[in-house]
């Protein structure tokens, strides 16, 4: 029974050493060797080896482990006849054809949450930056112009205490924002497609409500949600209406799950009276953009995921759930097309 993992990545360097050193795969390798020795890893490198040469090394696999978004995967995936997982490293997993893989009997899984913690924090870490405006206090206290740098009306500036936070999606991230938020004094309401069993609601100290009634009672709304066709500007103009004057949007799942011009419009009208983004539609944001001018605005560059424990946690969980598939078992965290 073939037992082969492969890491498929765009390395830049067909030298096996660089391609582990560049995926820093020793952490990899060793989580392997001390948890899973029943799977072989092999790297791939799909920039320099053209696709028949790409089809050979990775004709034995049984599980497919993308660094990155590779343009021939569903192609690839279809002439391997052993294979039966495409394992991401991420959360995401819009660029994958997932509805052409099953029909070729080939199951897809996410990592598993291994980064909710860290998203849920760095959301938390937008609401606080936005409501206490500490992108400019920063900036301030750097460039030398102290008090005197700080600008905006007293409404601008406030706490997280007391107000009520909505969140869109309370799955892995969604219910780790609500549990670290009701312990600061947060009022939590949510929407999501799933039903939640009530147990799971009194962890989160949530309370199930409309998305039209989130929107309008929210003066934080954070959003939580994978990307799909379902959620594509799930957050469109009509949305961003219902929203109080007051309210700040916190987006730190996929640019896309809103409208940009939408937001950018609503932002500028000073129709709701922020935003904190980790996600913008174009990645990297262009230069033009005008939410780069807007001072109701902080973005950070998608990197909420970035934390040592993000890492640690993805890598275990991928090869587990490899490993899993390599024993003959069904995998986890499987995502369904939608």
């Amino acid at each position: 029974m073939s037992n082969e993992i492969i890491i498929l990545g765009n390395f830049g360097n067909s030298d096996n050493s660089a391609l582990q050193k560049d995926f820093q795969s020793q952490e990899l390798l060793d989580t392997a060797k001390t948890n899973f020795n029943n799977i072989k890893i092999s790297f791939v490198n799909y920039n320099n080896e053209d696709y028949q040469q790409i089809v050979e090394k990775c004709k034995n696999a049984k599980v497919i482990i993308p660094q990155g978004k590779y343009d021939l995967l569903t192609d690839l995936c279809s002439e391997l006849k052993s294979l039966k997982l495409v394992q991401t490293i991420s959360a995401g997993t819009e660029w994958i054809d997932k509805p052409q893989l099953k029909e070729m009997g080939i199951k897809v899984s996410n990592n598993g949450g291994a980064n909710a913690v860290a998203v849920a924090e760095h959301a938390i870490g937008l609401m606080f930056a936005v409501n206490r405006k500490l992108d400019i206090q920063i900036d301030s206290a750097k460039n030398g112009t102290w008090m005197d740098g700080v600008k905006g009306d007293r409404d601008e500036f406030q706490t997280l205490a007391g107000k009520t936070v909505g969140i869109i999606g309370l799955g892995r991230i969604g219910s780790r924002v609500a549990k670290r938020l009701y312990g600061w004094e947060c009022k939590i309401i949510y929407y999501d497609t799933e039903v939640f069993d009530e147990n799971y609601e009194k962890e989160c100290n949530a309370k199930r409500v409309s998305l039209a009634e989130l929107l309008k009672s929210s003066d934080v709304v954070t959003l939580h949600v994978p990307y799909d066709r379902l959620t594509r500007h799930l957050i469109s103009q009509e949305e961003l209406d219902l929203m109080k004057k007051s309210a700040i949007l916190i987006n730190t799942c996929r640019g896309g799950v809103v409208d940009e011009n939408a937001l950018i419009k609503t932002l500028e009208s000073k129709k709701i009276r922020a935003a904190g983004l980790d996600v913008t539609e174009v990645e990297p944001i262009e230069e033009n953009n005008p939410l780069l001018n807007l001072n109701n605005v902080i973005i950070t560059p998608h990197l909420a995921t970035r934390a040592k424990e993000s890492e640690v946690n993805a890598m275990y969980n991928v090869l587990a759930n490899a490993s899993r598939v390599v024993e003959g078992k069904e995998p986890e965290w499987v995502v369904e097309p939608v």
